[in-house]
């Protein structure tokens, strides 16, 4: 029964492996729900036919600050270009967590340095795994589809130019 169990769960995995992988190379749209430390709800279903940048991040990560200022400068760059640009934090919600930090908290950070995109939660990794990611900070677009374009953009640009390390990507996207 044991192993009956183990190869089951091999099994399950190894699908929820291959899903991803295939989300991570842009077959099909990303299913997701995110909880934006104001309580709302965003869904891959409500931003479709919006390209959307998810910019994944952590408040204890030394290049915060670089990632906000450049997701913030992003922002201001391709908003009224029909880009849509969050923050999502990978915070834990479990105040036993060593990475746990409240709403309140990751409302603050964000203040703190300028933000003005809507800041929301993937506090057990789940959505950032399903789209690729496997470093913070990281960087996802997607289409007006809900596919994942391109590769995840992991690390960031010394400088905090994030616009110009994504407008090649953007721009493409934008004029389909």
């Amino acid at each position: 029964m044991l192993l009956s169990c183990r190869k089951r769960f091999l099994a399950g995995f190894l699908v929820v492996s291959l899903a991803g992988m295939a989300v991570a190379q842009g077959r099909g749209p990303v299913q997701f729900s995110l909880r934006s430390v104001d309580g709302q709800t965003i869904t891959s279903d409500s931003l479709r036919g919006e390209v959307v940048v998810l910019a994944f991040g952590a408040s204890w990560l030394p290049l915060s600050k670089t990632q906000l200022q450049g997701v913030r400068k992003l922002a201001d760059q391709y908003s009224s270009r029909g880009v849509v640009v969050y923050w999502v934090s990978t915070e834990s919600e479990d105040a036993k967590s060593k990475n746990y930090a409240t709403d309140e908290q990751l409302r603050s950070f964000s203040q703190r340095y300028g933000l003005k995109v809507t800041v929301l939660r993937d506090p057990d990794g789940l959505v950032s795994k399903k789209m690729g990611v496997d470093q913070l900070p990281s960087i996802i677009i997607l289409d007006k589809q809900g596919n994942v374009a391109g590769d995840p953009i992991g690390g960031l640009d010394p400088g905090g130019n994030l616009a110009g390390q994504l407008a090649d990507r953007l721009d493409k996207i934008l004029i389909r």
